[in-house]
């Protein structure tokens, strides 16, 4: 059920961002994983303790493996210790870190610059990334040509090449 949620995640047109200001263990750590961004507080700490209960945090190790490295991802599901949002961020795990004081200001900030990209140039940025996932570069530069095709189809992207003309 985990596993379908995660992949759902990764379907999912939009970019899910996990808001982070507290603990986020076993499948709260999972769930955060499995998000495209994750924003945290200082204050908010991470961890994978499954391995301490004697089970395995199995369903998030192939995302955890492509955003920390596998020695490091290792490193974290064998001794499931506890680690801050700053070294949750220099993992790879944490995409910003926000003041504990200011957080709900500086994510809401964060989040509205997001809100206000493109939504097709987003989701196709999106799609693109988990897409090449496991292809071989020259596979990759191909698809990749394929979605700035569908890109220049855009009004989004018309748009967007007007206002740069418009600036010039």
């Amino acid at each position: 059920a985990l596993g379908d949620l995660f992949l759902t995640m990764r379907r999912m047109s939009k970019p899910i961002v996990a808001v982070v200001h507290g603990r986020a263990l076993a499948g709260g750590c999972g769930l955060a994983t499995a998000c495209d961004l994750v924003v945290a507080a200082r204050g908010a700490s991470f961890g994978y303790p499954e391995v301490r209960l004697g089970f395995v945090a199995a369903m998030v190790m192939a995302l955890l493996r492509r955003s920390t490295g596998e020695s490091r991802a290792f490193e974290l599901v064998a001794l499931g210790d506890t680690i801050d949002a700053q070294t949750a961020a220099e993992y790879g795990i944490v995409n910003r870190v926000f003041s504990d004081e200011k957080f709900d200001e500086q994510a809401v900030t964060y989040l509205t610059e997001l809100a206000s990209r493109s939504v097709s140039a987003v989701s196709l940025s999106k799609r693109l990334l988990y897409q090449i996932d496991g292809a071989d570069f020259e596979a990759a530069i191909r698809m990749g040509a394929q979605v700035n095709a569908l890109a220049r189809l855009t009004d989004d992207c018309r748009d967007g090449i007007d206002r740069f003309l418009d600036d010039k």
